[in-house]
């Protein structure tokens, strides 16, 4: 078999058979790997003829492909249409906002110019196209502002872990809303929050917030059910149900108990669907108009979540793959029957949508009530669970045969399989782009922002055969210009900041395109260090967010103390002898810290306390030129221990740790009182000496 001749299918397919590690090393992927992949793909590759074959029908398609059903375009510009059409066709041009337009192709048979943005309808011969026409870039910070700010702040927060009174045990929209409103009296612009996407209501076992069953719904274990229906309809559901001794039972736990908390969050929410569908409610119109709202998205996903909790209460597997071959069809005649005999289940998980969607709909308005110029950031996870709704809605724009994760680097010298499903880049553009556009609008819906992880999935993905380990996987690539006009055009049509996560092994150029887009980047103080130091606060980006850790790292205090060291040696991800070198690497790094905070004269010269160091550090966040610092909770506290763990095992409580203290009240405390005090201060300043100071991006 022609080594060069597999590799020529496999960059037909789309995956970079040569490509730079983390240290900028070449690497080329495997001849088993890439059969395996464009097996996976679709493509036979067992012999040389099956390659051949293979190799001819896609150059065939390549060559008589016709235009998409959606076209991507820039504001302002000419749109080439010659590879289908010729000069002087007669078109019509029905504008998002029902507008027509009448015109002719020119002579280079493009489509002159358009002036407005959005998703708009052309007819030309007898073809019928949507073309989606951006704006230039995202919306800015200052832009956002009303041009009244240019260096804004934040927080980040784990929402699980919120707690406030009667909670149940879990974080949910009021104690959001709780937060939101006390960020915003220290001058808090925004508020960052973990995934809320859609889990599985039927497995409460699976509960990371970065593997979903569906990016397009929302989890409602963390609606606030009192808030919308009122404290004596939650407070009778109730009664009946019996719950009131154990969700107190939950609520007093330190760490959440998914299962509990999945148990018995369901049983209110059935006993309180109950009374609503049965009784007269002023809410009913509203509900109503949620479902039309909700559309096909809304209906699928609540068939979804009624036929996997049928499965797997009658013994059944819930990972749709194996079910009834007339049930992994969500367009089945079977399935319609289903949703009709089961009309009571789909209802109630409509019923659960909608109050998470109006509970996050009112954590936005407290947070821009309260005084917030952007408010809530939404989360948006790389990819979902193959087993769960997304998967099973959108089958032929989902990758099904392939799990998404991250080569060896730095980090994980074994590299990363997340064991979830992206987007195929062929479905997608078959499909018109319609499951991407639908993901951000569901996200951006009820928010002022996202953050958008693994920003480089916009350009390419490691994607790894199914049961195959991290290191057999491949970069599949995407069309990233697409991708990013449809973002700007979101963020536009939404007035929604972006935020592109940036972090770990990040394409040649692809920062500068989301530079240019202005999707902001991702910067962490802990790898802000270069030729053995860290970098001075005024030569960070301007294009980046700000931030002193993230989730999956350690918080400053834990960093300071090597608490993140001792966590890897106890999973069993490094070895005592790793740790030993690590302890004495973690000291030079805080020597490093220490230094860069005293040459700007934030920190004495002398030995510091944890504490001082971390004020410092919040200081110096604030000093650098990033249009946005987000500061996570967990440092705003000085806590010590991280969220997340990332790799193997669960020695760590990942997703689980709950916060002591009421959401309203963690941030009156005097250290972080008076720690966001100094970051507000700092924010300010550099909003002040902005127009003097000048960034090497300058």
């Amino acid at each position: 078999m022609s080594d060069e001749q597999l590799a020529s299918l496999s960059s037909a397919a789309g995956l970079s058979v040569d490509w730079l590690d983390a240290n900028g090393r070449p690497q080329r992927v495997s001849v088993e790997s890439q059969r395996a992949l464009v097996e996976s793909l679709g493509y036979a590759a067992q012999s040389p003829q099956q390659i051949a074959a293979s190799l001819a029908h896609l150059e065939h398609e390549h060559h008589s492909r016709e235009l998409p059903p959606l076209l991507t375009h820039e504001l302002h510009r000419p749109l080439s249409l010659a590879s289908e059409f010729a000069s002087d066709t007669h078109y019509q041009l029905e504008l998002e906002d029902g507008r027509r337009i009448d015109g002719r192709l020119d002579g280079n048979a493009c489509l002159h110019a358009i002036e407005h943005c959005g998703y708009h309808r052309l007819h030309i011969a007898d073809r019928e196209l949507t073309v989606a026409v951006a704006p230039p870039a995202c919306l800015s910070v200052e832009e956002l502002t009303d041009g009244q700010r240019r260096h804004i702040w934040g927080l980040t927060a784990q929402l699980y872990s919120l707690r406030r009174p009667g909670d149940g045990g879990l974080g949910d929209m009021q104690a959001l809303a709780d937060l939101a409103r006390s960020a915003a009296q220290h001058g808090a612009d925004a508020l960052a929050i973990s995934p809320v996407h859609a889990m599985f209501s039927a497995w409460p076992g699976q509960y990371s917030p970065y593997s979903p069953s569906s990016r397009l719904l929302f989890n409602s274990l963390h609606a606030a059910p009192d808030v919308l229906l009122g404290e004596a309809a939650v407070n009778d559901a109730l009664q009946i149900c019996g719950l009131q001794g154990s969700l107190k039972q939950l609520e007093s736990l330190d760490l959440v108990d998914w299962p509990g908390v999945t148990d018995s969050r369901q049983r209110l929410l059935r006993q309180l669907y109950r009374s609503f569908r049965d009784q007269h409610n002023a809410l009913t119109p509203d509900f109503d108009k949620f479902l039309l709202k909700g559309g096909d998205a809304l209906l699928l996903h609540c068939r979804f979540e009624a036929l996997q909790g049928f499965m797997v209460r009658h013994g059944m597997p819930g990972d749709w793959r194996t079910w009834p071959e007339h049930y992994r069809d969500p367009n089945h005649a079977n399935v319609d029957l289903f949703a009709s005999d089961h009309a009571l289940e789909v209802g109630y998980h409509a019923f659960c949508q909608w109050l998470i969607a109006r509970g996050l709909d009112r954590a936005q308005a407290a947070a821009l009530g309260s005084g917030m110029k952007i408010g809530l950031i939404a989360d948006l996870a790389v990819g979902a669970d193959g087993a769960g709704s997304q998967a099973w809605a959108r089958q032929d724009e989902l990758l099904q045969s392939l799990t998404v994760g991250a080569p060896p680097d730095i980090l994980n010298r074994q590299g990363q399989s997340w064991g979830i499903s992206a987007f195929s880049p062929d479905g997608l553009r078959r499909h018109g782009y319609r499951a991407f556009i639908e993901m951000l609008q569901a996200n951006l819906a009820h928010v002022g922002g996202v953050r958008i992880d693994h920003v480089m999935g916009l350009k390419r993905l490691w994607v790894i055969p199914q049961g195959a380990p991290a290191q057999a996987g491949a970069y599949l690539n995407y069309p990233l210009q697409d991708l990013l006009r449809l973002v700007a055009l979101e963020s536009w049509r939404n007035r929604a900041l972006v935020i592109g996560e940036d972090l770990g092994t990040v394409p040649e150029g692809l920062r500068e395109e989301l530079a240019q887009r202005r999707l902001l980047g991702m910067r962490v103080l802990l790898f802000e260090q270069r030729d053995g130091g860290f970098i001075p606060a005024p030569f960070w980006p301007d294009d980046a967010l700000a931030t002193t850790t993230t989730h999956d790292l350690p918080t400053l205090h834990g960093w300071m103390q090597g608490r993140d060291i001792e966590w890897r040696e106890q999973a069993g991800h490094s070895t005592r002898e790793h740790s030993v070198d690590d302890h004495n690497h973690r000291q030079w790094e805080k020597h490093c810290l220490q230094k860069a905070l005293q040459d700007c004269a934030l920190l004495p010269i002398r030995d510091n306390s944890i504490t001082e160091q971390l004020d410092a550090s919040v200081s110096f966040l604030g000093s650098t030129p990033a249009p946005l610092v987000l500061l996570p909770l967990e440092d705003a506290m000085g806590e010590f221990e991280q969220p997340n763990l990332p790799g193997p095992g669960d020695t760590h409580p990942n997703w689980r740790r709950r916060w002591p203290i009421n959401a309203k009240d963690m941030l009156e405390r005097p250290e972080p009182s008076q720690r966001l005090q100094r970051l507000d201060q700092a924010r300010r300043a550099r909003d002040h000496l902005a127009p003097l100071v000048r960034t090497h991006h300058e």
